[in-house]
C-alpha cells in the first residue's frame, strides 16, 4: 500500500531523515520506534504532504506522491492524527469532525451520517460530549477525537503519530484497543509511538530508527524479543 525508498528529509543543515527505505502492507498496522529526535514525525510528516522530501520517493497505492499537496494526499486516502493532537480547540467536538468530512459533505450525506455513528461507536464519550469545545476536554477525549477526525476523511491508510502521549496508563491501554479495532475493521495503520512496548504488542512489523536511519526491521515479535530492543526501548 506505502512503499518509501531512499527517503531524505533535511530542516536547513539538519539532516532529519537521512535516506529511509520501508514498505507498509494492505491491511497491516506498522510501527517506527524510536527516541526522541530519531525522524519518526518528521516521516509520517513527509508522507503526508506536510514536509517535502529533500530527495527519495514516496508511494501509494503504486502511485507517486513524493510532491503532492497534503490536501490532495487525504483525498487520495491518507489521513493523519498527529502529534500534540492539534485538534480545533475552539470549535465543538461536532464541528471537528464535520471539517474532516467536508470534502464529501455535499455528495455523500448518508455516508457521513455512518462515519459519525462509526466514531461514536469507537468513543461513545465524544457523543456525549458532541456540543462541547474541543479545548474543553481531557487529554484522553482530545486524543479520542484527534483519531475520530482522521477517520472521518474514510481513508485506507492511517497514520497515528503519539497517541499515547501524556495518557494515563488505563487510557493508553483503551486508545490501543481502539487503534486494534479500527484495524480490523479495515484500516491499514502507520503508528509512530514512543510506548514501543504497546507498538509492538498490536503491530505486525516495526522498524528502528535511529537518528534518522533505520537501524533494525522485522515482525514485531521478533523486535519485542530482541535484547538491543528490549534495553534501549522496552526497559522499565
Amino acid at each position: 500500500m506505502l512503499e518509501v525508498k531512499d527517503l531524505v528529509v533535511s530542516y536547513g543543515a539538519i539532516n532529519a531523515v537521512k535516506g529511509i527505505s520501508f514498505h507498509v502492507n494492505e491491511a497491516e498496522i506498522v510501527t517506527l520506534i524510536g527516541a526522541n529526535g530519531a525522524g519518526k514525525s518528521t516521516t509520517l510528516r513527509t508522507i503526508s504532504g506536510i514536509v517535502r522530501a529533500q530527495s527519495g520517493s514516496i508511494k501509494y497505492l503504486g502511485q507517486e506522491i513524493t510532491a503532492v499537496r497534503a490536501d490532495k494526499i487525504v483525498e487520495m486516502g491518507i489521513a493523519q492524527a498527529p502529534e500534540g493532537r492539534r485538534i480545533f480547540a475552539n470549535l465543538t467536538v461536532e464541528e471537528n469532525l464535520q471539517l474532516a468530512a467536508w470534502l464529501r459533505m455535499g455528495k455523500e450525506r448518508d455516508a457521513v451520517k455512518k462515519d459519525f455513528e462509526r466514531v461514536f461507536a469507537l468513543f461513545p464519550r465524544l457523543k456525549e460530549r458532541i456540543h462541547q469545545r474541543a479545548g474543553l476536554l481531557s487529554g484522553g477525549e482530545q486524543q479520542m477525537l484527534a483519531i475520530g477526525r482522521a477517520l472521518m476523511t474514510r481513508g485506507k491508510l492511517m497514520l497515528l503519530d503519539e497517541p499515547s502521549m501524556g495518557l494515563a496508563p488505563i487510557l493508553v491501554r483503551d486508545i490501543f484497543a481502539v487503534i486494534q479495532e479500527i484495524n480490523q475493521q479495515g484500516t491499514t495503520i502507520l503508528l509512530v509511538e514512543q510506548n514501543a512496548r504497546m507498538a509492538l504488542r498490536i503491530a505486525n512489523r516495526a522498524y528502528v530508527l535511529q537518528t534518522g536511519s533505520i537501524v533494525m526491521e522485522g515482525s514485531a515479535q521478533e523486535l519485542a524479543n530482541n535484547a538491543d530492543v528490549q534495553s534501549a526501548y522496552l526497559a522499565a
